[in-house]
């Protein structure tokens, strides 16, 4: 018997002839037989890293409700990870997730205790060259950074809680921070307290949209060398400063409110070195 591929079909050859089966149909049965796991402190698997190692590529592991000391988890395979009644997953000091395949998508879960590191960006979630992921509607509470994206594309952050207790920028990170990316979807994602709220460095061809960013102790944004993004309907209030916009080109800011940004070194936007942008119909409001 051989095996081949033709086009876009598996054509599998015997001495009688020839069976052909579509690769599509063999695509449908595997994502009807993708498996289901469930993690709980109360059940026989109650750790999410060996969940994570026993799960077939496409599996869906489900969190019940509890706490979970676990850190520096790998995810090197395509998997979805949701949370049930927000189950909090404690870092112990360390960072959490380490993303380092496409197709991830993770949600529902509580994150704690991610503590600052002078030699390595202990993150909540940390991905690295990945496609097609999905971080949304989790809560990561005394993070150092809370996600942390590099060298990664066509990706979505959305509808998250991020909060750090930073009182230096010498020792804090930051909430949202991406660099090296492109096609990402940063949306409805209420961070504080953090160095920058959302920070871009080389980011292309991106959209951050309806976020609210207040009370970080540099920036509620700050993004330097990202071209072809748009800013649109985010509040940046009570932070060191509002924005900063360095050294990019095709930026469109609009519908955006700066709001009581307020100190001796503030200011509502600071724009350096930037071409080609539009900045319209947006609200400034007792900032300095």
């Amino acid at each position: 018997i051989s095996l081949g591929l033709v086009g876009s079909e598996m054509c599998i050859r015997d001495r009688f002839g020839v069976v052909v089966i579509t690769l599509l149909s063999l695509v449908v049965s595997a994502a009807v037989y993708a498996e289901t796991i469930v993690v709980s402190p109360t059940s026989s698997l109650t750790s999410i890293a060996e969940a994570v190692q026993r799960a077939e590529p496409g599996a869906t592991i489900i969190i019940e409700e509890g706490t979970y000391q676990e850190s520096e988890i790998e995810i090197s395979k395509p998997l979805i990870l949701k949370g049930r009644g927000l189950p909090v997953i404690d870092g112990g000091g360390y960072g959490i997730f380490h993303v380092l395949s496409s197709d991830v998508e993770i949600a529902g879960l509580k994150f704690i205790n991610v503590k600052a590191s002078y030699t390595k960006e202990h993150a909540g979630i940390h991905v690295y060259k990945s496609e097609n992921f999905s971080i949304h509607d989790n809560v990561m509470d005394d993070v150092f950074f809370g996600v942390l994206i590099e060298k990664s594309k066509r990706g979505s952050v959305s509808n998250n809680e991020i909060r750090g207790y930073a009182s230096d920028e010498y020792n804090s990170g930051n909430g949202i921070h991406l660099w090296h990316c492109s096609e990402i979807t940063i949306s409805e994602n209420e961070v504080s307290g953090m160095r920058d709220g959302i920070y871009f460095e080389f980011v292309s061809d991106s959209q951050v949209s309806n976020n609210t960013s207040y009370t970080n102790i540099r920036y509620g944004l700050h993004f330097m060398f990202s071209n072809d993004d748009a800013y649109d309907g985010n509040t940046f209030q009570n932070n060191g400063a509002g924005v900063a916009v360095m050294f990019s080109k095709n930026i469109e800011m609009t519908h955006n409110r700066f709001i009581e940004n307020w100190g001796t070194a503030s200011y509502g936007l600071l724009l350096k070195e930037i071409n080609d942008a539009n900045i319209s119909d947006n609200l400034f409001e007792k900032n300095t």
